[in-house]
């Protein structure tokens, strides 16, 4: 039931930890890729549709300076922006929309306390919850992982995408372990059953390495929006030559004047 006819998003993905962005290959190996609040507001003005930042170490002390970070940024863009990371209450939800977030992503939270999806959305609305699904293909199917991935639990991707989508997610953030950083493009037949089981947007995750990829994403696998990171970080894609490629190729986005 996806609608089509909406522009199809690119969004950039900053992993922060300690306060600097970092990009790492499967989960691991991390390096540094610049300051989180000039990185945002760069790709702001380059015609991102959204931008997501996930702390990733979440720890008490972290909070405090991601919650600044948050609203660092806030100040800086003009499009929706989402962050994630440690959000595991209704008060941490508050607590980033407070602070100037449009949208919270929830993952190991909502694995643990699926609940907290309907809270959420009867709180603050179906739109300001992203379930971020983090899964891999393992010999019996495609199976959810926690912890950064390093915890297989006994959901299979696709009855938990229907479930968080019952609950009142507003999107579903699918990322496929196996491709994260190793850019051989987006597990486009599985998103394409995700965009065929679910009733809400589905964004691709993990693989995008080349233009090519993300026109894959769209075409072959009917995401709503392909989110990336090191390709943007690193300047390897730049936002608005890939934007004019994607039009070129059918894909209908948001062009800048």
């Amino acid at each position: 039931m996806n609608t089509h006819g909406l522009a199809k998003r690119i969004i950039p993905c900053l992993d922060v930890r300690n306060g600097e962005t970092v990009k790492g290959i499967n989960f691991v190996n991390l390096r540094s890729a610049g300051d989180p609040v000039e990185l945002g507001k760069a790709y702001s003005d380059a015609g991102a549709d959204e931008l997501v930042f996930l702390d990733i170490t979440a720890s008490f002390e972290e909070r405090k300076t991601f919650t600044n970070l948050v609203s660092r940024v806030a100040q800086e863009v003009n499009i929706p922006f989402t962050v994630g990371g440690g959000i595991s209450t209704i008060d941490d939800v508050e607590r980033m929309l407070l602070a100037g977030a449009d949208k919270v992503s929830i993952n190991s939270a909502a694995i643990r306390n699926p609940q907290l999806i309907n809270q959420i959305a009867s709180k603050f609305g179906s739109q300001v919850c992203v379930c971020a699904i983090d899964a891999r293909l393992d010999e019996d199917g495609w199976h959810c992982y926690v912890k950064g991935g390093r915890e297989r639990t006994a959901l299979s991707l696709f009855d938990w995408a229907n479930e968080v989508a019952d609950r009142g997610a507003g999107e579903v953030l699918f990322t496929s372990m196996d491709h994260d950083g190793v850019k051989q493009g987006y597990a486009n037949e599985t998103l394409a059953q995700l965009a065929e089981n679910i009733p809400i947007p589905v964004i691709a995750s993990g693989g995008a390495g080349r233009k090519v990829h993300f026109r894959d994403a769209f075409i072959q696998g009917h995401a709503d929006a392909a989110l990336a990171a090191s390709v943007f970080h690193f300047g390897e894609i730049k936002i608005p030559e890939l934007k004019k490629y994607l039009s070129k190729e059918g894909v209908n986005v948001r062009l800048q004047n």
